[in-house]
């Protein structure tokens, strides 16, 4: 009985460490700040649902930064002009309002973060194109990240992460939201490794 429980407590701290390791490397993977890159793409890819993205993605196509901004996850009542009304600052709606119509795509089928992927496959191969900035929170950027590299391939993907107004990577521990937030992400990632990996061993089967 003792052995048995020494064997238990011993797997308990076992993945205990594992645990907190994992979480320490996600962390580190997290970008602190926006990127510098400024190597244009052939699209820009927003996913809808943080803060910040929306008027960041816009703000990379006035700046010539791809062809065309793709955002994923749109509601079906929203437009284009209503988005760059509400998102757009008014020096990037003059250059962006004569265009919008060809430059500026909704994708209306996406609800989470795999059908992000799946739908930005589907578009990215209807116009041929091998290279995206894509543009989302900086706690999200590592799913993100995971899901497009396991589902767009042949896609070279430039991270462009924004910090929501409301989360701040520097004290992410500081704040109850913050914390949850943060281990949300974390066990969600490593379900999305875990779900490519089982994926692809089921396959060379």
């Amino acid at each position: 009985m003792k052995k048995l429980f020494r064997r238990i407590r011993f797997c308990f701290f076992l993945c205990l460490i594992l645990w907190l390791s994992g979480l320490l490397w996600f962390i580190d993977q997290i970008p602190t700040a926006q990127s510098n890159d400024t190597t244009p793409a052939d699209a820009i890819v927003v996913l809808t649902g943080g803060s910040n993205r929306l008027e960041y993605g816009l703000q990379l196509l006035a700046h010539g930064l791809g062809r065309q901004l793709f955002i994923t996850g749109v509601h079906d009542n929203i437009t284009v002009e209503t988005l760059l009304l509400h998102n757009a600052t008014p020096q990037i709606q003059q250059i962006l309002l004569p265009v919008a119509d060809r430059s500026i795509i909704l994708g209306h089928e996406a609800e989470n973060t795999i059908g992000n992927a799946d739908e930005t496959k589907r578009w990215l191969n209807s116009m041929h194109y091998t290279s995206i900035r894509l543009v989302t929170s900086n706690y999200h950027m590592p799913r993100s990240l995971e899901e497009f590299n396991d589902t767009v391939k042949g896609v070279k993907i430039i991270p462009s992460p924004v910090e929501p107004d409301d989360f701040t990577m520097a004290n992410w521990w500081c704040t109850r939201e913050s914390r949850n937030l943060i281990l949300s992400e974390y066990h969600k990632y490593m379900a999305a490794v875990a779900r490519h990996w089982l994926v692809s061993q089921l396959r060379r089967t």
